[in-house]
């Protein structure tokens, strides 16, 4: 027998005890972060092949089972749940942007939770007549992921253009999903117990591209007076509208018919932090798809609010997709969609309130002045407010928030620290300063909706870039107001970047859309003594697809710079829009328009100037742009 020697270094047994320490390093590491997280699976509660039976007493159950701040997740087996708002819990919110009816109805409500991680599974939640999916109402490190949310029965319902005449137009329409009667010959729309709604709006999208008819716009779809109609009922889905409409739609394009109030939210965030919503579709909400308001550092990725295709929806989640309400810290918005919707996909804003007393020299009783923004816990201790002389809209000061005592839903009193400005007038206006975030939004769709893309008023910083833009009005909207909305917010530091603005931008006519980007502050009297309202805007490096004339409109900006973008003239549709210049310019301060290209046929390639000095433009010649002074 031979034996055969094996030699063996030490440093064989050094890796072999090493590797055998390091896997069980691992595992105990892995055993410490299993038992550190607990899990909630919902079909221990029941959530199991529920058919259609209401899912809201499962969930409340397992709700009461998340408690402490250890991190948790909560499980959905991947399914189809349906919720009813009989059993859902009842909590009054005044919501903003909302209408005011309380208490709101809420499937999954989620109070003082921290560290808690909801998983879909990607399963669909199906919602019934009046509620509100989901709310996180004081929450800290909180992800909702993998989620469907849709309803059964919208509570906005669609109509296909069968027929046109001189005399009527006939309507189907899915009785299944649109449940409606005809009552002394107006159409009502019926769901349920939740009773009914009377017809009262209508936009028309274009049957196979799916973007709202240009040169609609509200009132434009169906013409004025179209009310006045009178329904018969064909046969059951099948109606005939009687009037002689002065706009007609087009033979197979579908109706979007409005009819409920926007009482719920689809996600509501409420004074919370750290809050993430990721891979999320809402094909519908019964107000705004989501709406975050007084909360701190939110992330949006790879939120959809769009139609259900599957069902052949023409309208998407909600009103707006994304309201940001007074929020601070950083918003992102990254990979999103919107599509569909009845208002504005993003809209980022603070709340002007009016004085209306001046009690002392420190103390001022103030009041909401839009109905849809009632009731909110506006002022905090430390806060910083600027006063705002609401004519000029000129902030006059900065004072800082000792106390906040609401009186009313619309009133109440607040005191500073220091003396407020004597200047300051009865029906002047304050602004929260600290809850104004940040806002980055990037690689992002904007599609076709009712009105704009992106709204934003806030002093934080802005970044708007690789994004493509579809908006049936102007694509991006930098307002600010104290007087008509009180939707507040002067930017001071927007940067707009590499986005692509197509041939349905601003498409149809809306309120402010002076351009396919409208910087238009709302400002009673213009002042030019005073400093500018909007300060440091940069538009660069963007693709813009005109098929009309107004490329930008800047009202009241100090530093305004459209350089290195690229101009080429679309002629998918006619020119309708009543501005008659590419860039148009209003008590502006040091512009800079250079080193952009025009493709040949671009409209008007002219720049308006009013109440702006000539001396404040900054134009390279080699762009062959006409200059002319307002007279």
């Amino acid at each position: 027998m031979k034996l055969i020697s094996i030699l063996v270094s030490p440093l064989f047994f050094l890796v072999l005890n090493v590797t055998g320490v390091s896997s069980q390093i691992k595992t105990e590491v892995n055993k410490i972060e299993k038992s550190d997280t607990t899990t909630i699976y919902l079909k221990d509660f029941g959530l199991e092949k529920t058919r259609k039976r209401d899912c809201v007493k499962i969930i409340k159950k397992a709700l009461e089972s998340i408690q402490g701040t250890s991190p948790k997740k909560l499980i959905f087996p991947r399914g189809e749940y349906h919720f009813y708002p009989e059993h859902t819990q009842r909590k009054y919110y005044y919501e903003s942007n909302t209408t005011d009816e309380n208490p709101k109805k809420c499937a999954f409500l989620f109070e003082q939770v921290k560290n808690l991680v909801i998983d879909g599974n990607g399963s669909r939640l199906i919602f019934h007549e009046q509620m509100q999916p989901f709310t996180f109402d004081n929450c800290e490190n909180v992800t909702l992921k993998n989620v469907n949310i849709d309803w059964d029965h919208p509570l906005t319902a669609q109509g296909e253009v069968l027929k046109v005449t001189d005399e009527y137009i006939e309507l189907g329409i899915n009785l299944k999903e649109f449940p409606y009667r005809v009552e002394e010959g107006k159409l009502f729309f019926t769901h349920g117990k939740w009773g009914k709604e009377q017809w009262k709006g209508t936009i028309e999208f274009d049957r196979k591209g799916r973007f709202v008819v240009p040169q609609t716009g509200d009132l434009a779809c169906l013409g004025r007076g179209w009310e006045n109609y009178l329904t018969e009922n064909i046969i059951p889905g099948i109606v005939r509208l009687y009037y002689p409409f002065l706009r007609k739609p087009a033979l197979g394009n579908f109706l979007i018919m409005r009819h409920a109030e926007r009482i719920h939210s689809g996600i509501f965030i409420y004074e919370s932090k750290n809050i993430t919503i990721e891979n999320v579709n809402l094909y519908h909400a019964t107000g705004l798809g989501i709406l975050a308001q007084f909360s701190e550092d939110l992330t949006f990725n790879s939120y959809r609010a769009i139609p259900n295709l599957k069902k052949n929806r023409y309208f998407g989640g909600g009103d707006d997709g994304l309201q940001v309400s007074n929020c601070k810290g950083s918003v992102t918005v990254t990979n999103c969609e919107f599509a569909g919707l009845m208002d504005d996909p993003i809209n980022v804003h603070g709340t002007s309130v009016r004085v209306e007393e001046i009690i002392s020299e420190t103390q001022l009783r103030c009041k909401f002045m839009h109905q849809q923004s009632v009731g909110l816990n506006w002022g905090h201790p430390g806060d910083k407010i600027s006063f705002i002389e609401n004519t000029a809209m000129n902030s006059i000061a900065i004072g800082e928030v000792e106390n906040f005592k609401s009186l009313d839903l619309e009133n109440f009193i607040i005191t500073f620290k220091k003396p407020v400005p004597k200047e300051l007038k009865i029906e002047d206006a304050l602004e929260n300063l600290t809850w104004s975030p940040n806002f980055y939004v990037a690689n992002s769709h904007f599609k076709s909706c009712r009105a704009r893309g992106i709204l934003v008023s806030t002093p934080g910083k802005v970044v708007i870039e690789n994004n493509i833009f579809e908006s049936s009005g102007s694509a991006i909207l930098i307002a600010g107001d104290a007087n008509g909305w009180f939707e507040s917010g002067a930017v001071n530091d927007v940067l707009i970047k590499n986005n692509i603005f197509t041939e349905l931008c601003n498409s149809s006519s809306y309120q402010f859309c002076e351009g396919i980007i409208s910087i238009f502050p709302i400002i009673p009297k213009l002042d030019l003594n005073i400093p500018r309202f909007h300060k440091n805007i940069k538009i660069v490096g963007n693709e813009f697809h005109p098929f009309d004339y107004p490329v930008l409109f800047a009202k009241s900006v100090d530093k305004i710079v459209f350089e290195n973008n690229t101009i080429a003239r679309s002629f998918a549709f006619e020119p309708y829009h009543h501005r008659k210049y590419t860039f148009s310019f209003e008590a502006c301060k040091n512009i800079s328009i250079a080193n952009n290209t025009f493709s040949d046929g671009v409209l008007g390639k002219n720049i308006l100037l009013k109440w702006t000095d000539k001396k404040e433009l900054n134009c390279n010649p080699k762009q062959n742009l006409k200059i002319e002074m307002a007279k």
